[in-house]
């Protein structure tokens, strides 16, 4: 994180006073005590390649991989601390700092080696184990990642660093941003980041043309952008009144980060106002108010904290400000935690490389739960990458905004876009006749909702389709005249991702007898086995599911044995299954029982031509047909004539519930 680290942060250390490799060593260290990477490294370098102490030489590549390290050039780091490890440098730290590298720069088992060798030498230390833990986050993170869709805006990214955009009154067509990008009117060279000093800038998105327009200054009356450096950004909910970091130089020595304000007039902007909120030679930096601006966030290192950079807040009460309060360890670590953002819902969003997570600098959310606990949540892929991800913002009452990332493809730091798509439900269902396998036309669909949706639709061609809600049970029910219905239900509660229904109703024609499939009877007894409970289950839900018919049972058995046994057989087989039906629930004034022994042989349907190539549609399986088919066809078809139906009586049931009596 190139510009993270720089003119924001890299001030904020407290100043100290400080030929050949010596007088280069000399100024590194001071420059690199005071933030100045870019040029201490420099001088590192030269240091190194004047020196010829090899202890000398290798701590100057050790400090090297440090400011890499600050600046967020972590292949440069990785190759610093090997160099010095290899070397022969005693300090465990820099073993643990290369393995942060390796795992940063995607080099999974090298970082994982060198982990568990650190581990050997200082058992137990928490920030080895949470490298190891990073590790195993990512690979999950990136196999399930989050439903975001994130792209560079190419119109408003330059070559050099641009990072932390806020929106203009919430509102998505309007982003002041930070940058320095070759038009910003510090003209000096960063000794941060070896770039200019940065400015705020101001991109608006063209209505006609459909994309942003090219960046301009916010201000080029040297009001707000100055010859010293001003960096993020925060605006009240309507965009009229500002707060941003402002970093000072007296002779190109940083004087540290503070923060102003400034308000917008018919177009322009009053003279910025240091805000007191921490003493004179404490740093405050990325300002961010809260949705109705009683609060504003803002990042320091000041004591109290953590450790490193810490999110603090305080109340905002007349242009004066309360006591600041650290958020304490739930969001801040003993590492760096910044860039806040407080979205509309008053949740908080920060940058931080202190909890676990894929990179360097990773985004986190921040909430209480139905608890009324704080947790914090690490964005997951792909918002977040092996590289530094900050400075995120959303548009007000829209899951979409932007952040930045120097992840791979960026030309340091870039401003992305992202939007989480609307979660979409839909459900289809295919309304067919069981019988002839062909849609069923004229169908209607009842649609029942615990969102209070109840309403009729005409499924035409036998097809069906509408949108359902989140978070919603729905339950469909199919009905036709001269058919018995059927249902489905589904369910959107919990759904994480968009998702298509897909269903096949079958509605049964009553015109004709309706096999029960795999009702089984002790041999020769009507004593029902226990695996034919289950089909009868299915029909007492058929019978609850059409409360208006009335059937009769109906049991057939094949021609062996007497015709007087078959049919006695036959009719207590019958009632067998009425009795079981009623001891479900049924009214037995809906069911009757018949026994046909083998006097009704069955006709064979479409779905058992399609089952047997030895039948076909329309052969009746009498005596006389089954004798002439070879013996293992026989036995076959004696079986089909074995079975359990029912048919429709009638369809105009009414269940009556009759008083009790009186005592």
């Amino acid at each position: 994180m190139k510009q993270v680290k720089l003119a924001v942060f890299g001030v904020i250390i407290i100043f100290l006073s400080g030929c050949g490799s010596a007088r280069y060593g000399r100024d590194a260290t001071l420059s690199q005590d005071i933030g100045e990477y870019y040029k201490a490294i420099e001088k590192y370098r030269k240091a190194r390649k004047k020196e010829k102490n090899r202890e000398k030489r290798i701590e100057y590549a050790y400090q090297l991989a440090e400011c890499y390290r600050a600046i967020g050039l972590y292949d440069y780091a990785a190759q610093n601390y090997k160099f010095a490890i290899r070397l022969g440098f005693d300090d465990k730290e820099a073993l643990l700092h290369y393995a942060d590298m390796l795992r940063i720069t995607q080099k999974y088992e090298e970082a994982y080696e060198t982990y568990r060798t650190y581990l050997e030498a200082v058992p137990g230390d928490q920030r080895a184990l949470d490298g190891v833990e990073a590790m195993q986050k990512t690979q999950e993170w990136v196999a399930n990642p989050t439903r975001h869709i994130i792209n560079p805006i190419k119109e408003i990214n330059s070559r050099e660093s641009d990072f932390s955009p806020v929106f203009v009154g919430g509102r998505d067509n309007e982003i002041y941003f930070t940058s320095s990008r070759e038009a910003s009117t510090g003209k000096k060279e960063s000794m941060i980041t070896g770039q200019k000093y940065t400015d705020i800038y101001r991109a608006t998105f063209g209505i006609q043309r459909q994309k942003w327009e090219k960046p301009r200054l916010l201000d080029e009356s040297m009001i707000i952008n100055t010859g010293d450096e001003e960096g993020a950004v925060t605006l009240s909910s309507s965009g009229e009144e500002m707060i941003f970091t402002r970093c000072r130089y007296d002779k190109s020595e940083p004087l540290g980060a503070e923060l102003y304000s400034t308000s917008q007039s018919r177009g322009s902007w009053s003279s910025p106002i240091k805000l007191q909120i921490v003493g004179d030679s404490i740093i405050a930096a990325h300002p961010a108010l809260n949705p109705d601006g009683t609060e504003i966030y803002f990042v320091s290192d000041m004591p109290g904290g953590q450790g490193g950079k810490d999110i603090w807040k305080a109340t905002v009460d007349g242009g004066s400000f309360g006591r600041p309060v650290n958020l304490g360890p739930t969001v801040n670590t003993s590492a760096d935690e910044m860039f806040p953002f407080v979205r509309d819902n008053g949740d908080l969003y920060f940058a931080s490389n202190g909890h676990i997570g894929q990179g360097g600098f990773d985004l986190f959310h921040a909430y209480k739960n139905d608890d009324g606990i704080l947790v914090v949540e690490n964005m997951g892929s792909p918002m977040n990458s092996p590289s530094d991800d900050f400075g995120i913002a959303f548009v007000t009452g829209e899951n979409k905004g932007m952040f930045t990332s120097n992840r791979k493809g960026s030309r340091g730091d870039d401003i992305y876009s992202f939007v989480v798509p609307p979660k979409v439900y839909q459900i289809e269902i295919d309304v067919f006749n069981k019988e002839t396998a062909s849609h069923l036309d004229g169908s209607t669909m009842r649609v029942i909702g615990t969102d209070g949706t109840n309403m009729k639709i005409r499924a035409r061609g036998g097809k069906f389709k509408m949108k359902l809600k989140p978070e919603t049970e729905y339950v469909f029910a199919a009905f036709k005249d001269g058919f018995l219905r059927d249902k489905a239900a589904v369910n959107t509660i919990g759904l994480e991702d968009s998702k298509d229904f897909r269903f096949t109703m079958n509605l049964t024609p009553t015109d004709a007898p309706i096999k029960v499939d795999n009702i089984n009877y002790e041999f020769g007894s009507w004593e029902l086995l226990e695996s034919s409970k289950t089909a009868l289950d299915t029909l007492v839900q058929i019978l609850v599911f059409n409360p208006t018919i009335t059937i009769e049972l109906m049991a057939h058995t094949d021609y062996v044995g007497s015709e007087q046994f078959n049919f006695d057989l036959s009719q207590k087989r019958a009632q067998s299954v009425v009795d079981y039906l009623i001891e479900k629930g049924i009214n037995p004034n809906r069911l009757v029982a018949k026994g046909y022994g083998e006097t009704w042989p069955k006709t064979v349907t479409r779905k058992l031509a399609n089952q047997y190539d030895f039948l076909k549609r329309g052969d009746e399986l009498t005596e006389e047909f089954i004798l002439k088919l070879p013996e293992a066809q026989q036995e076959i078809a004696r079986g089909i004539n074995r079975r359990t139906e029912f048919r429709v009586l009638s369809t105009d049931f009414i269940e009556r519930f009759d008083a009790e009596p009186e005592g």
